[in-house]
């Protein structure tokens, strides 16, 4: 496939922006060659004639450009502007879509001297400035419209816009959670590598050792085995053989520098693919005792640590370092690991323990690999008496459980809890569903060409264009995610999944995917019935400007 062709958009006022916009639908420009390189410079002209004709290529961009700079001021509020400056926003250019600090500054940096180069974690944009307007006119002239190819291998067109100073509101300093510490190199990497030969993820299922593998990773448990079914240990049946021989020696070692207080007598090893992480989750405390430690071997990692209420600190763990939980970063606090495939760290500091602050001069992308934890623990064999009763089951009074007594509670319940939720976190949620699942891929591109399908609680409509020869149209009771999808130019509608205003027969397949579970009432089960029965769903639906 021939690569896109670059065309450099100089405008002389905000009017013209939208004017161009026009253009690019189909109506005329002139253009005005600048240089004896054809760059190409566009401007509209009083009466819309032209002497050049836009091709599709340069129609499209046009669009994708204007696109771009809406989207910036209705999603992110920031304006840009139609006159040149020194600073410069990189749509598309962001650690969000994967592209790192490495792989931009040198590109920004062919067109001048960059002043400053910010970039948000998980924002799909950055800043750039440079130390003279020229420089930055230059970038605009140059890089508008530029193909670079992410770690990935995919290709990724950067559009520029001027903005009147390139700055982001940074996080405060954060601090460690009180109780964790991150010692590296705590192991040589000869050792790495015995503790890795040492698991056989291949051997006989019939070993009481063996684990299944588990949604998004490899797990295997020694001394005891975890029961994720119920976050417990039996404390009355210990695996056969303990823990590994060369564990023993490692684990005298810690002891003997005072790293660790108890030498721990379970191990569960996981196993992790880029991509894959780990639920937010605080170890049951009256399974285990207070110190709980985790040696990460392979790739390095960025783990999450949330208090209770709602602080995050993202932790840098590096390859062959140990993490060591105890006293509030054990019992309340959550750690887990976001399933993705790079990581946002410090640039400048590397794969080095510690905070990722939120720097956003000296953040960049850390492309995940095969990771491996050992996690150690102390079976614990009296309750648990911490200092946090309200969050300890071995502590907490037990409380009947509770179901709403009518339909309407139920209703109500659901109105707060779900749908308003959803209307609320639709963005960053959106951000999260990128990645469909692949068997409802297969599916989709299993059926006939032509086909009518219709995606039921659609959220960001990442299955509605997975098939080109499909005609999809998808519903959502979030106008917020359907709004997502529109601008994605997808058919979909607002509507009540309970209520679909589509006739019976008139699709020739339907999928539903992730949504049953948040209904909370009765009907339900009459849903479930329709959906194998084949009866007509009737209701009614808001139509208005959905664009279905």
């Amino acid at each position: 496939m021939a690569a896109p062709r670059r065309v450099d958009v100089l405008v002389p006022s905000a009017a013209s922006w939208d004017r161009v916009g026009e253009a690019a639908e189909g109506e005329s420009t002139r253009v005005v060659r600048t240089q004896p390189e054809s760059r190409r410079s566009i401007a509209m002209d009083s009466n819309h004639q032209s002497n050049y004709k836009l091709s599709k290529t340069e129609k499209k961009f046009l669009r994708k450009q204007i696109k771009a700079r809406h989207t910036l001021l209705r999603h992110e509020g920031i304006e840009t502007v139609s006159y040149a400056t020194q600073s410069l926003i990189v749509a598309n250019g962001g650690l969000g879509n994967r592209v790192s600090r490495n792989q931009l500054l040198p590109v920004l940096e062919k067109c001048g001297l960059v002043d400053a180069l910010l970039m948000p974690p998980n924002k799909p944009y950055s800043f750039v400035r440079y130390k003279t307007v020229e420089e930055s006119k230059k970038a605009y002239d140059t890089l508008n419209g530029k193909v670079i190819v992410d770690d990935l291998g995919q290709q990724i067109i950067l559009y520029l816009n001027f903005v009147e100073k390139a700055q982001w509101k940074e996080l405060g300093l954060q601090a460690l959670p009180p109780g964790l510490m991150v010692i590296e190199d705590i192991i040589s990497s000869e050792d790495e590598k015995m503790l890795l030969e040492s698991v056989n993820w291949t051997e006989d299922t019939d070993n009481q050792n063996f684990q299944k593998s588990l949604k998004h990773r490899r797990v295997k448990h020694f001394g005891y085995e975890f029961h994720y079914e119920n976050n417990h240990v039996d404390k009355d049946k210990p695996l056969p053989g303990g823990l590994p021989d060369i564990c023993d020696s490692i684990l005298e070692k810690w002891l003997k520098e005072g790293f660790i207080k108890h030498k721990p007598d379970q191990l569960t090893v996981n196993q992790y693919e880029p991509g894959h992480g780990i639920p937010a989750h605080v170890d049951t405390h009256s399974a285990f005792e207070d110190e709980i430690v985790s040696l990460s071997l392979g790739s390095e990692i960025v783990m999450d640590f949330k208090h209770p209420d709602g602080v995050t600190v993202p932790i840098m763990l590096p390859c062959r370092s140990l993490l060591v939980m105890t006293g509030e970063s054990r019992y309340l606090w959550t750690h887990g690991i976001t399933p993705r495939k790079f990581d946002t760290i410090q640039a400048s500091r590397g794969p080095k323990s510690g905070i990722i602050t939120g720097d956003v001069e000296d953040l960049t992308l850390s492309k995940r690999g095969i990771r491996t934890s050992f996690t150690f623990r102390k079976v614990r064999q009296t309750p648990c008496n911490c200092s946090y009763p309200l969050v300890c089951d071995s502590q907490m009074k037990e409380t009947p459980t509770s179901f709403p007594e009518s339909d309407k509670e139920a209703s109500q319940l659901e109105q707060e809890y779900v749908h308003q939720v959803y209307e609320e976190i639709a963005r960053h949620f959106s951000s999260t569903r990128h990645t469909p699942w692949p068997h409802i891929v297969e599916f989709l591109k299993a059926l006939p060409s032509g086909s009518l399908v219709a995606d039921i609680g659609c959220g960001n409509g990442k299955y509605l264009g997975i098939n080109k020869e499909l005609y999809m149209i998808g519903c959502d009771h979030s106008q917020n995610l359907v709004d997502i999808c529109r601008e994605k130019h997808y058919q979909a509608l607002v509507c009540d999944a309970l209520a679909v205003p589509i006739r019976s027969g008139s699709c020739d397949a339907c999928i539903s995917i992730a949504v049953i579970h948040h209904f909370a009432t009765a009907f339900t089960t009459v849903f479930k019935e329709s959906l194998w029965n084949g009866d007509e769903l009737h209701g009614s639906c808001d139509y208005s400007n959905r664009g279905a």
